[in-house]
């Protein structure tokens, strides 16, 4: 069984390599991709694996973007932290989901599952990805609850999104600050791609209100925004050509 990791964090990718090779050690790790762009180019330019694990936010945003621009000839297995309603998609739509962080038992439940499934079964799966398709339709606005109201907020506003001790806030141009029940895996899911990107763990920062870009000692990005924000953003080496390459599009 050739298997394609489409993930961008090393740990997790190692993890669920190491996983892979524990269950059976027959199974090939055709590559591992980091992106939307790696990824379509991969399987423009080679055969489609067995199966394909996917995590659903990638470094230039959500991989439900790569139905958009591709065929994918392989059935997946969506690894992800969502809620509850983005799961129910997955369930539908995929052989299975796996929620970080990913355990053995469970890894194993979703090859037992594949290695069940006949041919007709396969491409049922493989044709309902294509109900995964992002519409391209952004919304514009957020509905942000404060006490018992609810304050409309335009995106276009966003300066960043931040979170620490599991609690997120949205930062605006002029200041203010409101907390927001939303993971920023979740929130990225929601916004354009082409104008919000994932700094770190902590950030979403917004393109329009970048004001400052320095090349830091070890080849990371720190970036400034036209607002205070609670502490330094930085890119990673790893994501600084990203980040270049969607500031100039």
């Amino acid at each position: 069984m050739r298997v394609l990791i489409v993930e961008d964090e090393t740990s997790a990718y190692i993890n669920l390599k190491k996983i892979l090779e524990e269950i059976d050690n027959t199974i090939e790790i055709a590559e591992n991709t980091e992106s939307i762009k790696q990824t379509v180019k991969w399987l423009e330019n080679n055969t489609a694996p067995d199966l394909i694990f996917m995590d659903i936010h990638l470094s230039d945003g959500s991989a439900f973007n790569i139905f958009n621009l591709i065929t994918v000839d392989a059935p997946i297995v969506f690894t992800t932290a969502y809620d509850e309603y983005a799961i129910e998609a997955f369930k539908v739509n995929s052989i299975d989901y796996l929620m970080k962080p990913i355990e053995k038992s469970e890894v194993k439940r979703a090859i037992d599952k594949y290695r069940k499934l006949n041919e007709h079964d396969l491409v049922k799966y493989i044709n309902q990805l294509s109900q995964l398709i992002p519409s391209g339709r952004y919304p514009e606005k957020l509905l942000i609850p404060v006490n018992d109201k609810l304050i409309q907020v335009a995106l276009n506003a966003v300066a960043c999104f931040y979170t620490t001790d599991n609690s997120t806030q949205i930062i605006l141009l002029d200041g203010q600050k409101f907390f927001y029940n939303k993971s920023l895996d979740s929130i990225m899911n929601t916004v354009n791609p082409s104008l919000f990107f994932r700094a770190n763990k902590q950030f979403i920062i917004a393109k329009k209100h970048v004001s400052d870009i320095t090349i830091w000692f070890d080849n990371r990005l720190l970036i400034l925004l036209k607002v205070e924000t609670p502490e330094r953003i930085y890119i990673s080496k790893n994501k600084a050509a990203l980040f270049k390459q969607w500031m100039i599009s």
